[in-house]
Order: structure tokens, then C-alpha cells, then sequence
């Protein structure tokens, strides 16, 4: 993949030097720390406002090495702080007291107080709970169950609970980011609910991972609304992510992204392949999982496949988490999980809701879904010994970067489109104006459409519509929102309008 900062400077400047011959909806003038506002504004222009932001955001730039107008986001001051308190010995705690439960298999006991996924729910509800006492009322923690009825490797009614923290924004409550990991294990037999399971990286790296995000964030204030989930029924079927992305959908909340963290405890696959510790992937799909036969038409004629609100969250990922802060590399995979396989996320891709999932660089088999024992010299099954907390540790660091990310900037852009109305060469855009307080206005962005990834940026101010003398046959546009302290939101693509 192209880097970033290796990006083509034609487009944008046979962009700068046609801006000025715009007549019907004037274009602000280039650069992004100019913020000089000419478009038609469906409110007032802070241009100040704007200004400040784009300062902010090329300070950022200037920080990483990038070019001028693609405006990597680097970690504020608080960020850095949350990252540098990211403990590996705590996040290894947990791996390891959730292995001690035996087996937390979906059909295994509910009621013992030591083994089984009933004394493993019981303790993350503790944990869960004793952070929520230090977030000043902020952060509420429930037991939501409810009863799976019979089928595919659910042999008689179970029920399934879901472990659910939510820390409510400060200014933006109704904005929702969602991150889990699954509690639940297995061993070959998905049906044997009995055997020692200890599930240390499919899934207690991810559950563990959760806590500690959990801990950090109780602690601090955010603008939107974070749910921190240990949910179950994973391995039989994404039953309780299921449940769970269902009773959001059935209320209308605004869920604007989601992160399931599924086996993410080593870089080492122990396999004899080179170790890759500083590397963690992402799985983003590109067609959205819930569209409709409508826009799958509208689709296959403007060409999306790569700018559905998944694929955006994984570009979003790599510019804010991809930092010497994190010390990671975000492997992006432009698919939607693993090869005709699937975790967590996947619930929430069914209700329409933009969800990726972390997974480790390179699976090991023999550690993931065998029954624990030496054969022909290889250990088998899922255990602690085989996970890295440091690694652990790194990835709870991307995922806080990306939380602490979109909770702190304004939401996507909502309502945005292309004018189909004429036949010209220039490209008119709108959305709806964000109702964040610390609004300061929007952006553009542009690339080939034989591009991966966004080449040229523009602030053009708080407004709603912007004339660009590009044409729309030609790049792929998108709009992202900016705040005064230069946080950027996920872009959204545009659909055509009339």
C-alpha cells in the first residue's frame, strides 16, 4: 500500500489553480492553515475557530512528516497520558484469572462460584463495577441476559449474559462508540462445555484488554458516550453480541463505530514464522453487510466498494493509532473478517452500524479451539503461556487511541452528497451542520479513484455546501468534521443527490 505522505501533487494543484474561476458556490482559497472562508454558509463562519484547528492539525502533520494537507491527527495531551497508564502487568492479571475459571464455555455452569462462565461473568462484573465507582456516576455497569432459545449448538434454552459498562459523554451523550471482547471459550468439541477451556488469547487477551480501556476511561471525561462489553455466546453462534447490537438498533441509538478485540495476545504465532509484535490487524469491510438492493444499485454506478463507513473507520484507525505513542502498525484487511469466518462485529455490521475487528498478526491453530494436551511433542490448547502481554498491552493502546479519538471529535458528517443536478466539471457537496459544541468546521478530502487512501485535504470552514472545481467523474470525495483542538471525525462519503 502507497504510503500516505508519498501522494500525488497534481490533482491538488490543477485543484489550487482553477479555485478561483468558481462561480456558482465559491471555493475558499488553499492551504490548510488559512481557513479563509468564500463558500455559502448555512450558518455562521468561524473562521477562527477553523483557523486555530487547521493550526493545530499541521502542527500534527509537521510532527509525523507529513505533507501539507494530509493532516495525521496526533495524540493530544491527554491521550498521551491515558497511553503511558496502560498497564501490562494488569492487563496479564486478567488473562490469567480468566483462564483460572477452568472453562468458561456458554454451556458450562452458571452457578459454581470458582469454574465455569458463571464465576467469570461474576468477576468481570466485579472489575467492571469497582471501576465505575471511581468515574463520579459517569459509568454504569449491568448483567444484561436473556434466554437463547434451542438451536445449532444451543441444545435446550441457556442464558447468555453480556457484561456491559457504558460511560456516558459529557456533551454528546447520544453519540455511542462500542468496544468488546467475548468471555466465553472452547475446546476442539464445540459442544464439550466440561474440559479444562482456558481461552487465554481466543478471547481473554480481548477481554482483558476491555478492562483495562474500562479503567482508564472511568477516570476521564469524554464528549460522546464509550460502551466497554464482555460479552458471550461467542463460539456457539455471536449470540450475545448479537443480543446486544439488537437492543441498541431497538432504542435508535447512534452507534458510529464499533471494535470487537478477538484474539489479540501475541505476535509471536509460535510456529517457527518470523515474531511480528508490532503489528496488530483490522478487519474493515467494504461493501456494507446490511445494504439495501437501492443502494447496492446506487453502489455499482458511482463506485463505493471502498468508501462504505467501515472502510472510513479503518483509514480513521491508521491515522490517529499509527504513532510512535502506540508503537503500532495498524494492518488494515480489506475484508470483513478472516476467510469465511467471523467474530463479534459482525452483529453490529448486520444492523447497519460501522464495526471492524482487531485480530493478532498470525494465528496459531494449535492454540485456538483444541482440547488442552502433547501431541507428538506439540502442545495444544489456549494458553497463558502463549500470550504476550506487552503485546496485549500495545493493542488496548490502539484501540484507546481510536476511542479517545472519536469520542473527543465531533461525530461524522451526517446528510452529505454530491449535486446531480447538472452536467459540469465542478463538484458541489453538502451536509448537515454537527450539533458539537466545539464545532469548527469541515473538511474535504479527495483522491484517485485508483487510491487507497485519502491524498489531499482541504478545510473549507464551518459550512454546509462547498463548490470544488473538480469533477466528481474523475476522484472520490469525503467530508470529516473538525474541532477547535484540531480532533478529526471519520470521513463520510458522499451519496448523489438531485
Amino acid at each position: 500500500m502507497t504510503d500516505q505522505r508519498e501522494r500525488p501533487t497534481s490533482t491538488r494543484r490543477a485543484f489550487l489553480s482553477a479555485s478561483a474561476a468558481v462561480a456558482a458556490t465559491p471555493v475558499l482559497a488553499a492551504g490548510p492553515a488559512e481557513a479563509a472562508v468564500s463558500a455559502h454558509a448555512a450558518g455562521t463562519t468561524q473562521a477562527a475557530d477553523t483557523a486555530k484547528a487547521a493550526d493545530t492539525a499541521k502542527a500534527a502533520d509537521t510532527a509525523h512528516g507529513a505533507v501539507p494537507g494530509l493532516r495525521r491527527q496526533a495524540p493530544d495531551r491527554q491521550l498521551r497520558a491515558l497511553l503511558r497508564e496502560i498497564d501490562p502487568n494488569r492487563i496479564g492479571a486478567a488473562v490469567t484469572r480468566l483462564a483460572a475459571f477452568g472453562t468458561r464455555h456458554t454451556l458450562s455452569t452458571q452457578d459454581d462460584p470458582e469454574r465455569g462462565i458463571g464465576a467469570a461473568r461474576d468477576w468481570i462484573f466485579e472489575q467492571l463495577s469497582g471501576y465505575a465507582a471511581a468515574s463520579g456516576g459517569r459509568m454504569t455497569v449491568e448483567l444484561q441476559s436473556f434466554i437463547q432459545p434451542p438451536g445449532p449448538r444451543i441444545p435446550a434454552p441457556t442464558r447468555i449474559t453480556n457484561v456491559v459498562a457504558t460511560l456516558r459523554g459529557d456533551t454528546d451523550p447520544g453519540r455511542v462508540y462500542v468496544v468488546t471482547g467475548h468471555y466465553d471459550s472452547r475446546v476442539t468439541d464445540v459442544m464439550n462445555a466440561t474440559s479444562d477451556a482456558p481461552g487465554a488469547d481466543d478471547d481473554a487477551s480481548g477481554v482483558a484488554a476491555v478492562l483495562e480501556l474500562a479503567r482508564l476511561f472511568a477516570t476521564r471525561r469524554t464528549e460522546a458516550t464509550i460502551v466497554f462489553a464482555a460479552v458471550a455466546g461467542e463460539e456457539q453462534g455471536l449470540f450475545g453480541s448479537d443480543y446486544m447490537a439488537q437492543q441498541l438498533k431497538n432504542v435508535g441509538t447512534d452507534v458510529q463505530a464499533m471494535f470487537s478485540n478477538d484474539i489479540v495476545g501475541t505476535g509471536d504465532a509460535h510456529d517457527g514464522s518470523a515474531s511480528d509484535p508490532r503489528t496488530v490487524r483490522l478487519f474493515v469491510e467494504g461493501v456494507p453487510t446490511a445494504e439495501t438492493a437501492a443502494e447496492a444499485n446506487v453502489r455499482r454506478s458511482v463506485g463505493g466498494e471502498n468508501d462504505g463507513p467501515s472502510r472510513q473507520l479503518g483509514r480513521f484507525v491508521q491515522d490517529v493509532a499509527e504513532n510512535p505513542q502506540t508503537g503500532m502498525k495498524v494492518r488494515v484487511v480489506w475484508r470483513r473478517d478472516r476467510y469465511l469466518r467471523g467474530s463479534d462485529h459482525i452483529s453490529f455490521l448486520l444492523r447497519g452500524y460501522p464495526a471492524a475487528r482487531f485480530t493478532e498478526p498470525r494465528e496459531n491453530f494449535a492454540h485456538e479451539h483444541q482440547d488442552v494436551r502433547v501431541e507428538n511433542g506439540i502442545q495444544y490448547g489456549d494458553l497463558v503461556e502463549f500470550c504476550d502481554f506487552g503485546y496485549i498491552a500495545r493493542v488496548t493502546r490502539v484501540n484507546a487511541a481510536a476511542l479517545w479519538s472519536l469520542a473527543q471529535a465531533p461525530g461524522t458528517p451526517k446528510g452529505v452528497v454530491i449535486d446531480t443536478t447538472q452536467l459540469t466539471n465542478q463538484t458541489t457537496l453538502r451536509w448537515q451542520r454537527g450539533t458539537a459544541a466545539d464545532l469548527a468546521g469541515y473538511e474535504v478530502v479527495w483522491r484517485e479513484t485508483t487510491a487507497p487512501d485519502w491524498t489531499d485535504a482541504l478545510v473549507v470552514g464551518d459550512v454546509t455546501t462547498v463548490t470544488i472545481d473538480l469533477s466528481k467523474d474523475n476522484v472520490f470525495f469525503g467530508v470529516r468534521a473538525l474541532d477547535r483542538e484540531g480532533h478529526r471525525s471519520p470521513v463520510a462519503a458522499p451519496q448523489p443527490s438531485s
